[in-house]
């Protein structure tokens, strides 16, 4: 196995969100040397060329297009690569085409013994990450999607806007399926430490139901309004990339959601799905038991049921 470069990361794909995480990381100071990589490799040199420009107002960096031999030696490659979701069209209406671009991505990225974390980006992320962990042989800690990351950062930027407080304050995850099944856990959400209900009966809410209701639904649907209005959305999922890789590369230990194949819980073995993780150097270092209510239990079992369906008439044709 070729020695990783700690600070090396490689981005495949550079659509909107590949080109937005690149210039995330770019501006993060996190890496000295990223690579990019396309289908249609003038694009990626485009966005090298692009986001190198504005290396005079960061930290000196080598940022460059390149192909598949360019990741041996990268710690973290980020795939963006896979079809947008058109409006109208759900995450898992995504499946067979993305599956089929990561049976021609993920063998490249295998057969060069490559020795760093795989961090999948594409959507649907959970069928995907499961798709990349089973198609590259990697060991599972090392695989993982973005998962929720994004919803739980929503979930905390509408909280805190609710409550008229930092959201960085606001502790609340959103579990699951990274679309339409994800769950609020609401029973362990707080604000530095205050239950979340007791906090909002200081700011003055008192609709606890209607509001944990309305803030749910505003969460699970903030992809589809903001494609609904831009085409598409990147500049989030773009900040939850470089969160992660910054957990990684600085070895935070963080306790994120992400996607990772669950093992142990027989309602949620077997799947890719969001759950809390601490998120190290050496990508997924445990998973973290977190206190569900029973409702909360009974939206899981179905969101993992959710994406078992669709592994099950999935056909790997790699």
């Amino acid at each position: 196995m070729e020695k990783v470069n700690i600070r090396k990361a490689a981005v495949i794909g550079c659509g909107f969100v590949g080109s937005a995480s690149a210039f995330a990381l770019m501006q993060s100071g996190l890496f000295s040397e990223m690579v990019l990589i396309d289908a249609d490799p003038e694009k990626a040199e485009g966005e090298a060329l692009d986001i190198s420009h504005g290396l005079p107002f960061a930290k000196p960096m080598q940022i460059y297009a390149g192909n598949y031999d360019d990741i041996a030696d990268a710690n973290i490659v980020i795939v963006t690569a896979g079809a947008g979701q058109k409006p109208g069209e759900t995450r898992l209406d995504l499946v067979k085409k993305n599956v089929g671009i990561f049976c021609k991505i993920i063998p490249e990225i295998a057969k060069r013994d490559f020795g760093g974390i795989l961090l999948i980006v594409a959507n649907p992320v959970d069928i995907l990450t499961y798709a990349a962990a089973k198609i590259s042989g990697l060991p599972e800690n090392r695989v993982f999607g973005s998962g929720t990351v994004l919803d739980t950062a929503r979930l905390k930027y509408i909280l805190g806007e609710h409550l008229g407080v930092d959201s960085r304050s606001v502790h609340a995850f959103i579990l699951g399926e990274h679309g339409d099944s994800e769950i609020a856990a609401w029973s362990s959400a707080n604000v530095s430490g205050v239950p979340l209900h007791d906090f909002c009966e200081m700011r003055g809410h008192h609709d606890h139901e209607t509001a944990m209701r309305e803030i749910a639904e505003s969460v699970k649907n903030s992809a589809y309004e903001i494609i609904e209005k831009k085409k598409a959305t990147y500049y989030g999922i773009a900040m939850s990339v470089r969160r992660i890789c910054e957990a990684i590369i600085l070895d935070q230990k963080s306790v994120l959601p992400v996607s990772y194949i669950q093992h142990g819980a027989p309602d949620t073995d077997g799947v890719a799905l969001s759950m809390p993780a601490i998120v190290g150097k050496d990508g997924i270092e445990a998973s973290v038991p977190i206190s569900l209510s029973a409702e909360e239990k009974d939206a899981l079992r179905k969101s993992a049921d959710a994406l078992k369906k669709v592994l099950a008439g999935l056909e790997m044709p790699c």
